[in-house]
């Protein structure tokens, strides 16, 4: 029998190849993308300086940018520096890339891992409910809440949220991850912990739905089953079913929708995160294609593939944790 050890590291070899290459191909399409974009990041660059610029002058700045160089020419120069660690020099902030997405990234961090926990425990929670009381009242009115709330847009709700319990109530900030006039060292967890309630709460609205959903399908086919009768009929409650039998063969599923949600969250927070002003990554990533900044765009587009790929290889190792039988057969 294959040791733990030896099978997660088999899987941690396979994967790191597939990351690789999946990065790879994401930088050539991202770059082929960027190329094919008709605003000129020089005429851009040169818009926000907000001055008189000579024919000469903007020569130069083509030939420091690259611009004047084939298409191919420049992404191999880009490559190049990336794999020596070097994502370029912002056009935008002035900066160099890598120094904005770890500034960034910290931010966006905290806002998705607290609408993913959020989002993964109210969704396997109401799953299970919706699953229990099959057809009955209380999966009627969760289910038609999921459908909703799966179909709205991220922006909406997060405009609505902000008009009711920022605007309206007052209960939490308008904006931003912390108090305007504060510097970094001077604001308390609390004051952060209230910037990110809304946002957290947009986002983990928008993607608990699917989890809840696919939970409840999970179950009502466990609950269904021969063993589960058997169950029954020896008189075991719906609630120790519930744990004895239908939490085991739900919880791989609901993990593996949970892990896989790291994209839609990435791609729900540059919504959530231009709504309230949150400087994150989607920020970043919104005013980096808004202004052309192609060193800023492909670096954090590479960046969040990057992370994806990462939650799914850490949802692989611990499938083998939690399900025994997937751990002794190995994949």
């Amino acid at each position: 029998m294959e040791s733990i050890f030896g099978r997660l590291t088999r899987i941690f070899i396979r994967y790191s190849v597939k990351i690789i290459s999946l990065l790879l191909a994401v930088s050539i399409l991202a770059f082929i993308l960027v190329d094919a974009s008709p605003i000129d990041p020089v005429q851009q660059y040169i818009l926000s300086l907000g001055a008189a610029v000579s024919p000469e002058q903007q020569a130069q700045i083509a030939a420091y940018w690259g611009a004047d160089t084939p298409p191919l020419e420049r992404y191999i120069s880009w490559l190049a520096g990336v794999l020596r660690g070097d994502l370029g020099q912002s056009a935008l902030y002035r900066r160099p890339v890598a120094d904005i997405i770890g500034e960034r990234f910290l931010n966006s961090l905290a806002l998705m891992l607290c609408a993913w926990i959020l989002a993964g425990i109210l969704g396997f929670a109401l799953g299970c409910v919706m699953g229990m009381y099959k057809d009955r009242l209380p999966d009627k009115i969760l289910k038609k809440i999921c459908y909703i709330l799966s179909s709205v847009p991220t922006f909406w709700l997060g405009l609505v949220l902000l008009l009711v319990f920022s605007v309206g109530l007052g209960w939490f900030p308008i904006g931003f991850s912390r108090p305007i006039g504060l510097a970094s060292g001077e604001v308390t967890i609390w004051q952060r912990l209230c910037h990110l309630v809304l946002p957290s709460l947009t986002l983990s609205f928008t993607s608990f739905s699917n989890i809840a959903l696919h939970t409840r399908q999970k179950l009502t086919g466990v609950l269904s089953s021969e063993y589960v009768l058997f169950a029954r009929a020896r008189g075991e409650g719906k609630w120790t079913i519930l744990k004895r039998h239908g939490l085991r063969g739900i919880l791989l599923p609901a993990l593996t929708l949970q892990f896989s949600s790291f994209s839609e969250l990435f791609g729900g927070s540059v919504l959530a995160e231009n709504v309230f002003s949150y400087p994150g990554l989607g920020s970043a990533v919104s005013a980096a294609g808004l202004n052309s900044d192609v060193p800023l765009l492909l670096g954090i587009t590479l960046f969040s593939a990057l992370f994806v790929c990462v939650g799914n290889l850490i949802a692989n190792l611990l499938y083998g944790i939690i399900d025994p039988q997937i751990r002794e057969v190995g994949p």
